[in-house]
């Protein structure tokens, strides 16, 4: 039998079957995925072969193998550094609710989240909310750091999850497509979900407490149906995306303003550093790309991971 992942709770994991059916399902002896360091071989999301298994009245599953995944999203382990944990797969959209404060969401963070959705294959779309409580100061800001990321390619939505603003924008891109929210804590997520599908949020806090008592470390991500066509992946706990096993050199091909100035460099393997006639320092220089994108460039390279969140917006510092 066929079916796609729902959730997993680290031994047991619920299947969806092509004809609708949910199953328990678990995986017998060990199961790795060639290539990938990871502390859970399956992930909500995956697609899975199982066979069905009857011990007196009770029905489960044991999952075979696992179908080619099309991307995944992927993080540091909490206890084991060199492992890494992935908290879903196939995904077809990441959103990423920003704040200008109450909290701050900084470039850096929010660049950090871009670079692993173009490592990841996965589309980004950033969603800035609480637009309604914004003085006119504050969404000129806005406005700025919006225009900022579409010049770049990507698409930014001015948002309020409490006046329903732009939500059916949201939804419309949601159709059809499995997507994660994500964004700091305070950001507005759940009131959002809960905009997009009044009734998930009852869902999900009901599946919630039943789970957090003794499982302080653990994130159990779920996926739901939701009545217009569309998957969410509810993934509590998960406060930002780390940037995890990527090379130097590579860092900057998911920078795509970057990327596409990366042949006019002298050098093949230019980092856009030191290195003489570098065609990213140029264009700096002439004020054609964001100074703020450069220092958050420069901090993945140095592997600073504390200083994400005081970036400041202004370009030119």
């Amino acid at each position: 039998m066929k079916g796609t992942v729902y959730k997993s709770t680290g031994s047991w994991y619920s299947v969806k079957a092509e004809d609708g059916t949910f199953y328990d399902c678990r995986i017998k002896g060990r199961f790795r995925i060639q290539g990938i360091k990871s502390t859970n071989p399956v992930a909500v999301g995956d697609r899975v072969v199982f066979e069905l298994e009857q011990t007196g009245d009770a029905v489960t599953g044991v999952i075979k193998d696992i179908e080619n995944r099309e991307n995944y999203i992927i993080r540091k382990s909490v206890n084991l550094s060199k492992q890494t944990h992935i908290i879903a797969a196939n995904v077809d959209l990441c959103f990423l609710v920003i704040t200008l404060n109450n909290p701050p969401t900084f470039t850096a963070f929010i660049d950090r989240f871009l670079v692993t959705c173009q490592a990841y294959h996965i589309e980004a779309v950033l969603l800035f909310n609480k637009v309604d409580a914004l003085s006119d100061e504050e969404f000129g800001e806005v406005k700025f750091l919006a225009e900022l990321y579409r010049d770049i390619g990507y698409t930014c939505i001015g948002i309020s999850a409490k006046t329903g603003k732009n939500i059916e924008e949201v939804k419309a891109l949601m159709q059809g497509k499995t997507s994660i929210f994500s964004g700091h804590s305070g950001v507005g997520k759940s009131t959002l979900v809960n905009a997009i599908e009044p009734a998930l949020d009852l869902k999900t806090k009901a599946i919630s407490d039943q789970h957090m008592q003794g499982q302080h470390t653990t994130t159990f991500a779920e996926m739901f149906d939701l009545d217009f066509g569309a998957r969410i992946i509810d993934t509590p706990g998960i406060k930002g995306f780390g940037v995890v096993d990527m090379e130097k050199e590579e860092v900057g091909d998911y920078f795509p303003e970057f990327f596409e100035l990366k042949d006019q460099c002298k050098f093949n393997n230019c980092l856009h550093l030191e290195e003489p006639h570098c065609a990213i320092k140029a264009a700096l220089e002439e004020d054609k790309l964001y100074w703020s994108r450069y220092q958050s460039y420069r901090q993945i390279l140095e592997g600073d991971d504390e200083n994400y969140r005081r970036t400041n917006y202004d370009q030119n510092q």
